[in-house]
């Protein structure tokens, strides 16, 4: 398409083309979030009238963007340039899993459940094609819907339905699974459940705002907990119970893979409010107390331990629980005799539920420090495949009885936007309550930014969202919503860690090195955001790679959005054309003289046994 005016204003016929671009990106997510609304399955006669809809939306099917940076005569969509067509995994691939894949597991030992851990493929071992979604895959029902029923095809595994039938995890109805909310520990619900320990913790004024579910099932607790803006990161590792995570995440409850073993768990120090154990099967008292030890890491000063199931109340329960009385007995002997150690105070023991209050700072344990042996506290973030140590976190510094160590939080959601305490004290070097605050702003007006693209951003029809490479949280804090939640990773070669900064916020998160794949199953995600991944990593892995790995998360139809220098988008928009995305660049909101751009995406409707290009039409 030609403009109209001065042939000499090149400025104008940019600002024009970017117009259309965003206007047709517009009616294209439009369109796209009325059909996915509507929940029908989908098929060709589906996507013939879904391009007739874009078609009257006036999308131009050979738009190109041409850059004002770098090689001016070159296109986006330059025809001539060779695409290399990506094709798909074979169907045994649907649930690919690459650093917990089940066969490369049972050759570790199984001591400790090393072999549950992270153990990702050689370079030479990894899948270079598309993971495949199964047959009849449909989008996932919209949240609060989504916690109580996931439609069957999208994770086909029953197993779960049979061992668990007792205990009220999931039912398979039709189509469907349903979720009653029931579990092991809460026969008569998550929410009566949940009920029991807010008569103990302060769960419903905004002090408990982020949670640790350890062995978490299918993440009911964590669903629950929404109702009370609670936020879980829960995990239970691959293991016999098929798709207990795959279940979480359709549901739009944050989990992944993973399990406490040798290593240390990827979350920084002071990270949670409250952390939780329901009958997990976790050997807290062996290992010398190692467990606790890395719970206690984690736990913020003055957060709380919640243990469920055996051994709490083992007198009353040993004969249900079919286990000798005098090993349960000494279980959770060990298990008092480490939280005392640990000097956190007994709140409560009543039926088959403990909990225990981590004291708020050194003051109340000095006796502590002399009986165990203390970490070096520049470890206590250091944590990405480092071996857990038999030894006790250090609390930061305080001056009186009263003050809490590392800083006391706002109650959520004032804790979103106020000056986190790593910030205030200056404990993150290089990083100051201005720039935090300047930071807040940018991301703000970035969102505001892509949600005059995208239209549906913050419509309920994304709930699972990633952001790649999330600095100080603040894109998750302007997108805020109960009808969504972000998982914020830091890469583990980022400038500064933040991770600590993002959890004070009240938001969840976790370390991870994009070279490798994430904890999660395929399709797990909605949409994804990555700023400035593909330059971080330039040097340090392969681009495609890192394109592959968002595409095996990614749900068919979800969504990405990539802000990055254009000379860095002018090549990953090359892969990502191969990879049946549907691709649109943009200029940075400032105007088209910025380096900085935008490539917005959407990843193609397509399952296991389809023929069709992977090339873009």
């Amino acid at each position: 398409m030609a403009t109209k005016g001065n042939p000499g204003d090149n400025r104008s016929r940019s600002s024009l083309s970017s117009f259309i671009i965003v206007a047709a990106l517009c009616c294209f997510f439009y369109v796209l979030g009325v059909w996915k609304r509507s929940g029908f399955g989908k098929g060709d006669s589906i996507a013939l009238e879904i391009t007739k809809k874009a078609e009257d939306c006036g999308i131009l099917p050979n738009l190109e963007y041409e850059t004002h940076h770098g090689n001016q005569s070159t296109s986006f969509n330059d025809p001539k340039q060779d695409i290399k067509e990506i094709e798909p995994c074979g169907e045994q691939y649907i649930d690919y899993t690459p650093c917990h894949d089940q066969m490369r597991a049972m050759t570790f030992p199984r001591e400790n459940m090393n072999y549950r851990e992270r153990h990702c493929p050689p370079d030479e071992e990894k899948l270079h094609c598309l993971i495949p979604a199964p047959k009849g895959y449909v989008t996932p029902f919209s949240w609060p819907k989504s916690r109580d029923y996931v439609p069957f095809a999208n994770a086909p595994h029953k197993s779960l339905t049979v061992e668990k039938a007792v205990q009220n995890w999931v039912q398979y109805e039709g189509n469907v699974f349903r979720f009653p909310g029931g579990g092991t520990q809460f026969p008569n619900g998550a929410d009566a459940y949940i009920d029991q320990l807010a008569s103990v913790i302060p769960i419903d004024n905004g002090t408990i705002r982020t949670a640790l579910d350890t062995g978490c099932g299918v993440a009911s607790w964590g669903a629950y907990l929404f109702k009370k803006n609670v936020l879980t990161m829960s995990f239970a590792p691959r293991d016999s119970h098929e798709a207990q995570v795959q279940f979480a995440l359709e549901r739009g409850v944050p989990a992944v893979i993973g399990v406490l073993g040798t290593i240390k768990l990827p979350y920084p120090s002071r990270a949670f409010d409250m952390a939780h154990c329901s009958r997990c099967l976790i050997p807290w008292g062996a290992n010398d107390g190692l467990y606790m030890m890395e719970v206690d890491r984690v736990l913020r000063p003055g957060g709380y331990w919640v243990l469920s199931g055996p051994p709490i109340n083992w007198r009353i329960n040993y004969q249900a629980w079919q286990r000798p009385k005098e090993e349960l007995e000494e279980e959770q002997r060990k298990i008092e005799e480490m939280a005392e150690l640990l000097c956190w105070e007994k709140k409560h023991e009543k039926g088959e539920i403990a909990i225990w209050r981590k004291r708020v700072n050194n003051e109340y344990c000095r006796e502590r420090d002399s009986r165990v042996t203390l970490c070096e506290s520049s470890n206590a973030e250091n944590v990405w495949y480092k071996k857990m140590e038999a030894c006790v976190t250090p609390y930061p510094e305080t001056t009186n009885s009263d003050e809490v160590a590392g800083g006391e939080l706002k109650p959520f959601p004032d804790r979103l936007n106020a000056v986190p305490p790593r910030i205030a004290s200056g404990s993150v070097p290089r990083l100051f309550v201005e720039s935090f605050k300047e930071d807040n702003k940018l991301w703000k007006k970035h969102v505001n930014s892509y949600k005059r693209v995208n239209k549906i951003l913050d419509s309920g029809r994304y709930r699972n969202i990633m952001d790649m490479n999330a600095g100080l949280g603040s894109f998750a804090a302007a997108l805020e919503s109960p009808k969504l939640w972000v998982m914020n990773v830091l890469p583990t070669i980022a400038e500064k860690d933040t991770l600590g900064v993002v959890y004070e916020r009240g938001l969840i998160g976790i370390y991870h090195d994009w070279c490798e794949a994430f904890s999660t199953y395929p399709r797990t995600y909605d949409l994804i955001h990555a700023n400035g991944v593909f330059s971080l990593y330039k040097d340090k892995c392969n681009a495609e790679d890192i394109l592959l790995e968002m595409d095996r998360i990614l749900r068919p139809e979800g969504a990405v959005i990539l802000r990055d220098n254009v000379d860095v988008l002018t090549q990953v928009k090359r892969i990502a054309t191969s990879m049946r995305w549907n691709t649109k660049m943009v200029d940075h909101e400032d105007g088209p003289l910025i380096p900085e751009k935008v490539l917005f995406a959407v990843k193609k409707y397509w399952v296991v046994g389809d023929s069709n290009s992977t090339v873009s039409d």
